[in-house]
């Protein structure tokens, strides 16, 4: 019996990257593994090193069928996954704009991808793709149409493949058709984001142009006063790339405490330390206010998901963040909660 055909997904962050060989009709992962503290200059070689690890597992190119690369930001054009060639390429490029920390490794993983494997098709999905359709009263920025327009500025979101296969793994999870569930899911890695997605339809994520914006995250603040970020221009000492480096990697858990790992905030609180405490608490706050927000935007929800590494495996903040919501239909099993991990 001939072998199912087998994709290499790959997943270039801006330190790491994570790949899995994939069988595409049952979705079973064969091989997975990540390479970290990856040189952004050293694509080919980091590229060299999972293809020799691909090989030392007992599989070679002509195992794979095709590559599938993440790409966090598809700006307003790629809404579907996307066939690379050097024409598609170049404006993942150009979307930089939009994800400075994120695109350009992206892009220097496919073209060391694409000359170590230049024989297999090569697909892009996009992170924004899930949630190009908001409806345009979640989408829109109240700033002048002309402008938004001219420069493309609108919420994009980010996490959507995240989002999109955690909502039906819930809905199938639950028994249920994802069309008649209505769910918040709350994406909690180093970078977080929440979503609200009525019967399988993003209405609204907390997520914007960029991925700064909304929760709490290891190094991004979220949420923050506009009038913080001119303030700091004029008085902070600080020009416009240190004002970028500042909301990319000095903000959120690790501007607050020191510590952008949720497992080391964790342990600094439980030793007693003060601005880990503080740090852990405006973290639950923000997400408290996300899951009261959502709940209103869908009027009610018959799911609240939990996924990605510290929304996974962190229960006291499960608790934490939904308890007391009993007046908003949420209730905790204590229990079971806690089983989890």
């Amino acid at each position: 019996m001939t072998a199912p055909p087998l994709v290499l997904v790959l997943n270039a962050g801006s330190s790491s990257l994570k790949y899995q060989v994939v069988e595409p009709l049952s979705g079973r992962a064969v091989l997975k593994g990540v390479i970290e503290r990856v040189d952004p200059g050293q694509a080919e070689a980091t590229a060299a090193r999972v293809l020799d690890q691909l090989a030392s597992s007992g599989l070679h190119s002509a195992d794979l069928a095709g590559v599938g690369h993440r790409v966090v930001h598809g700006g307003p054009e790629f809404t579907t996954p996307a066939v690379i060639d050097d024409d598609v390429l170049t404006r993942i490029d150009s979307l930089s704009r939009l994800a400075p920390l994120h695109n350009p490794p992206a892009v220097a993983g496919i073209r060391a991808a694409v000359r170590a494997l230049p024989e297999l098709t090569q697909v892009a999905v996009f992170d924004t793709a899930f949630f190009s359709d908001l409806p345009d009263a979640a989408a829109a920025y109240a700033l002048d149409r002309r402008l938004t327009a001219r420069l493309e500025i609108r919420r994009y979101g980010a996490h959507g493949t995240s989002h999109a296969y955690v909502a039906g793994e819930a809905a199938r999870f639950l028994g249920r058709d994802t069309g008649d569930l209505d769910q918040i899911v709350l994406h909690l890695g180093n970078g977080a984001s929440a979503a609200a997605i009525r019967g399988g339809v993003p209405v609204d994520t907390s997520m914007g142009l960029t991925p700064l914006e909304g929760l709490v995250m290891g190094t991004r603040g979220g949420d923050l006063d506009p009038g913080v970020l001119l303030y700091l221009l004029r008085h902070g000492d600080l020009d416009l790339d240190g004002l970028e480096d500042l909301l990319h990697h000095r903000s959120g858990l690790v501007g607050l405490s020191g510590h952008h790992d949720f497992r080391e905030v964790i342990g600094a609180m439980d030793a007693g330390g003060v601005e880990a405490r503080a740090a852990y608490d405006i973290y639950c706050h923000r997400l408290r206010k996300y899951v009261g927000a959502y709940l209103a935007v869908l009027g009610g929800a018959d799911v609240v998901t939990f996924t990605a590494g510290v929304g996974e495996n962190v229960a006291r903040l499960r608790g934490g963040v939904l308890s007391g919501l009993e007046r908003l239909g949420i209730r905790i099993d204590p229990e079971r909660n806690e089983s989890l991990y």
